[in-house]
């Protein structure tokens, strides 16, 4: 009999693209393990597929898993059906473009063949005590990484990006 786990997820960016970060909650029964990481230049979206990613790697054993999370983009990519037609059309989208975080959604996907995976959506930043401590994770990761670059590492970033996108 699989066990039952819950895992609390977000991500966060400060620019986007931008330094990201990802927290999650995983808990079964009466314990509870948080995690976290960063990465320099990402977007949002990446982070929050990226954070259910890493918390269901994190399971030792096939298990039946209730996400949580207040991505909207992660969520309902299972629930409305989403990767179901992005898979069938060789990822791509309704309109013939190309899904974006490809690579992710691929991972994601691989990992719910594992796990029993059922996707809610919660209010972000509202008074979800698990979603807000996420949300701190995923804050504090950002904070952590930005520690260890030069001061000017962000500034330089966004002139760069704003070259490449003029």
């Amino acid at each position: 009999m699989k066990k039952k786990v819950i895992l609390y997820t977000d991500g966060a960016c400060s620019g986007n693209p931008g330094l990201g970060g990802y927290g999650g909650i995983l808990s079964y029964k009466d314990v509870s393990r948080e995690y976290s990481g960063s990465e320099i230049s990402t977007t949002n979206n990446r982070m929050e597929i990226t954070a259910v990613i890493v918390g269901l790697q994190k399971l030792k054993y096939p298990c039946i898993v209730e996400v949580y999370s207040d991505s909207a983009y992660t969520v309902n990519a299972f629930t409305n059906g989403w990767i179901y037609s992005w898979l069938k059309n060789g990822w791509k989208k309704a309109d013939g473009k190309a899904v974006l975080n490809v690579d992710l959604w691929q991972e994601l996907y691989n990992l719910t063949k594992i796990h029993e995976v059922a996707f809610h959506k919660v209010a972000g930043h509202a008074d979800n005590p698990m979603n807000n401590r996420c949300d701190e994770l995923a804050r504090s990761a950002i904070k952590q990484l930005r520690a260890t670059l030069p001061p000017d590492f962000e500034e330089s970033q966004n002139t760069e990006n704003n070259i490449l996108n003029d």
